[in-house]
């Protein structure tokens, strides 16, 4: 029997998942990319108030976790997309309900906020 205390590997698979993806933009790249391929420029239009810096971030970390793909064509210039992978998609019927719970209860949750936190004047 070993005295040597038990290590993971790998962080806890959930905690390690949904700190990656549950982050500010991660979620709005992922649904942005649901229906279409998009290049870099399409996607800060689609997100909105993105910064170039953090939107290249997000990408990045997405493409490491085999969640979406990054294209590059030797045109010139050259052109590069975004889309989803296979694993991508997989996590949008997941998120779709998370999605679709939070626009159905933001007025609830923003009325609470406002009696717990009162705005000060």
């Amino acid at each position: 029997m070993s005295t040597e205390p038990f290590t993971f590997d790998q962080p806890c698979p959930i905690r390690d998942v949904l700190d990656r993806i549950g982050d500010q933009w991660s979620l709005l790249v992922l649904e942005a990319l649901a229906e279409k391929t998009l290049r870099f420029n399409e996607l800060m239009r689609e997100i909105g108030d993105v910064s170039k810096q953090m939107l290249s971030k997000t990408l990045k970390r997405l493409e490491q976790d085999g969640l979406v793909l990054r294209t590059l064509y030797p045109e010139v210039p050259p052109r590069v997309e975004y889309a989803l992978t296979d694993l991508g998609r997989s996590i949008m019927e997941p998120l779709a309900v998370l999605i679709e719970w939070a626009d159905a209860n933001h007025r609830a949750i923003v009325e609470s906020r406002r009696r717990v936190s009162p705005p000060h004047h």
